[in-house]
């Protein structure tokens, strides 16, 4: 297999799934603490995604570490295959996550103008917490694509 950025087990893989743990979980910690934000079940949605996806970016952080330690080689069938469909399956619910509560914030903000009526909703963290997700998942969908290169180049 070739040398490609952010393969598993390289310094640029774990800069990747680093980053996307990180801007996941400010997106967690922004969201949860932003009043108002069980209105919308798109937000609900969001959290559950999120956290999803710093679970799964840093048990593969946690195993580029491990290899770069050892001096290990991740890039094998079995793992780059289980790391492909992980991917794709996080940055899918990720970004389905992220586009329906960037909607909600529109909805809110632009068209209804609920957030100027209601004072109770932190409609400026709603905005955040859905910009840092998109962030976290432009992170994944780059490693996602670098999977599926490992893969098919396999």
């Amino acid at each position: 297999m070739k040398e490609v950025f952010g393969s598993p087990g390289k310094v640029s893989g774990l800069i990747l799934r680093m980053g996307q743990c990180l801007f996941a979980s400010a997106s967690i910690a922004v969201m949860a603490s932003a009043s108002g934000f069980s209105s919308s079940t798109a937000f609900c949605y969001l959290i559950a995604s999120m956290g999803l996806q710093v679970l799964w970016s840093f048990v593969l952080a946690c195993l580029d570490i491990h290899a770069l330690r050892l001096k290990r080689d991740l890039r094998n069938h079995v793992f780059v295959s289980l790391f492909v469909v992980g991917d794709w399956v996080t940055a899918t619910l990720s970004l389905a996550a992220a586009c329906s509560s960037a909607g909600v914030v529109v909805l809110f903000v632009k068209d209804t103008n609920i957030c100027k009526v209601e004072n109770k909703l932190s409609c400026d963290l709603f905005q955040i917490s859905v910009a840092l997700s998109f962030l976290s998942w432009f992170l994944l969908a780059i490693s996602s694509c670098v999977m599926f290169l490992l893969a098919a180049s396999d």
